[in-house]
């Protein structure tokens, strides 16, 4: 078995990579690269802990402080990031694991890289986990606690970690065939801090399909097995084992359900309870590229029922996690506390994502959400929130219980905080904005029920032809009703928008030539908000 923590064995050449729109699998000229590659972790067997991820700046004061930069949302160091993976609670800390490459900020060959949290809002970067091998590139994955010892890696006292994660053969894509991704595991018996990969990899072959990746693993109770999820193509595979080393198929699903216009990837299956009710349904996460509503990527959700082998649903619309344009391939928190459903997305969309002008770093993650599940009509409706936690940030600033419209607030505060309010079914708009006329619309049509961002005039658009080409409208009807509830996290270049509780969800990524610091409200003449509060958001870093 060898470590995957190989600093020591072989240094990473910085590459070009071509730009590109979808993200797996890379089409770059990196054969030699590859074949370098496999044939020096192949010869290379010892352990060795790697050193933690550092930013490249020699003065930490201005580290974390670039324009762009994130105040209090997840960002690595440096470098590329997209896809998050094996997030999973253990021993007190959630694990932020992810798709990484060391070298550049545009895809390279995929690494896992680490986080870590004692409150999913405070997060300190860790040693990169997961290392290609001679089985491939590290694609999405997850990471369960094998609290039984299953699988014989660990003990009934010190339980292993295990990740589950798909293996890209750069080679074998590149001579013609369709079996460049098996799934493969790697365990932990340090809480994450080092792992080492199983010899007898691939854990799941693959002999003919395309595209055959993204394994979500739990452990389901009622069967006493692990089940796995995982994409071929445009469609779900589940699976199940004793042991997470022998895999059984079991079923498929959605080859004729749900949106088809893109690649499936990153599903996620889960059980929540419908709210007020002692009713329990199954959720199944299926991110599609490209294929989503306002064009690129997006993730797209069916609820259902699952018995073990088969999920099936009778769902007949497409529903969407969120209704902006940047949040991408999210998946669902292993064994947290009190059995909540915690999710964290990917803040970006596979048009752009390797175009967006920052020089240090590049993507960020959304923030931790918890989900529920409410029934609306005859339809299940999922809603998502901010994570509690988030209030430890948060400092008052203006507090007004009924606000006359128009308001206008100028402060550097709006480019940085949590903003809420409250207001009858009318119409109304929010417009943030610069002294470099740089602004960013929101805006609500009663009669019409659409919600609207606009962010053409937001700043930096012109990296990307479809980044601000257009104002991205949604239709909202079930926000129908005598009150509607808004909320806004707002950071240097994003904006996360919930509405009725997380009830319709807008992300959103942005790009100011300097911070905005003016919000203004506009209603219809007379109208007044009620309880409206924009609270300072404090840095994490």
């Amino acid at each position: 078995m060898k470590e995957t923590s190989l600093i020591g064995c072989f240094f990473l050449p910085k590459i070009q990579t071509e730009s590109f729109n979808s993200p797996k699998p890379m089409k770059t000229n990196l054969s030699i690269f590859s074949i370098g590659l496999i044939l020096t972790l192949t010869a290379c067997n010892q352990k060795i802990k790697s050193e933690p991820v550092t930013t490249t700046h020699k003065d930490t004061t201005i580290a974390f402080q670039e324009q762009f930069r994130p105040q209090y949302h997840f960002t690595p160091p440096a470098h590329w990031m997209n896809d998050p993976n094996g997030l999973v609670y253990n021993q007190g800390v959630y694990h932020l694991f992810y798709q990484y490459y060391p070298e550049d900020i545009v895809w390279g060959p995929m690494h896992w890289g680490h986080a870590i949290s004692k409150d999913l809002i405070h997060w300190e970067h860790k040693p990169i986990a997961l290392y290609p091998d001679k089985n491939g590139y590290i694609f999405s994955g997850s990471a369960v606690v094998d609290k039984q010892n299953s699988s014989g890696f660990g003990s009934l006292e010190n339980p292993p970690l295990v990740a589950i994660f798909t293996y890209h053969n750069d080679v074998r894509e590149k001579v013609g065939g369709n079996d460049f991704q098996t799934q493969g595991i790697a365990y932990s018996l340090d809480n994450g801090d080092t792992w080492t990969v199983y010899d007898k990899n691939p854990v799941i072959g693959n002999k003919a399909i395309r595209d055959f990746r993204d394994p979500k693993v739990f452990w389901y109770e009622e069967g006493e097995q692990w089940i796995l999820t995982l994409v071929a193509g445009d469609y779900a595979r589940f699976y199940a084992s004793g042991n997470l080393k022998d895999w059984k198929h079991l079923s498929d699903f959605g080859k004729n359900t749900g949106a088809h216009g893109g690649v499936w990837e990153c599903p996620d299956l889960f059980k929540l309870k419908v709210e007020n009710s002692n009713e329990e349904k199954w959720v199944l996460f299926i991110s599609i590229n490209p294929g989503a509503p306002l064009g690129g990527s997006g993730t797209q959700y069916f609820v259902g029922d699952f018995d073990g082998k088969t999920f099936t649903t009778d769902q007949g619309d497409i529903k969407w996690v969120d209704y902006g344009t940047d949040n991408y391939a999210g998946v669902t928190f292993n064994n947290t506390p009190d059995g909540k459903r915690i999710f964290i997305g990917w803040m970006s969309n596979w048009l752009y994502a390797q175009k967006t002008p920052t020089e240090v770093w590049r993507s960020a993650m959304t923030l931790p959400r918890e989900l529920s599940l409410a029934k609306v009509g005859k339809q299940y409706v999922l809603k998502s929130t901010v994570v509690g936690q988030i209030a430890s940030l948060a400092e008052n600033q203006i507090e007004e219980a009924t606000v006359r419209l128009p308001k206008t607030v100028e402060s550097e505060i709006v480019s940085q905080a949590e903003i809420s309010f409250s207001t009858a079914n009318s119409s109304f708009k929010l417009v943030f904005s610069n002294a470099q006329y740089d602004s960013l619309a929101l805006q609500y049509n009663a009669n019409t029920n659409a919600f609207s961002i606009d962010r053409t005039l937001s700043g930096l658009i012109d990296f990307e032809e479809n980044f601000g080409k257009e104002i991205h409208v949604i239709q909202t009807p079930n926000i129908l009703g005598s009150n509607i509830e808004f909320k806004v996290f707002s950071d240097q270049s994003s904006i996360e928008v919930f509405i009725n509780g997380g009830t319709y969800t807008f992300t959103e990524i942005v790009f100011p030539k300097k911070p905005f610091n003016k919000l203004e409200i506009f209603g219809d003449e007379n109208k007044e908000i009620k309880n409206l509060s924009i609270k300072k958001m404090n840095t994490i870093w």
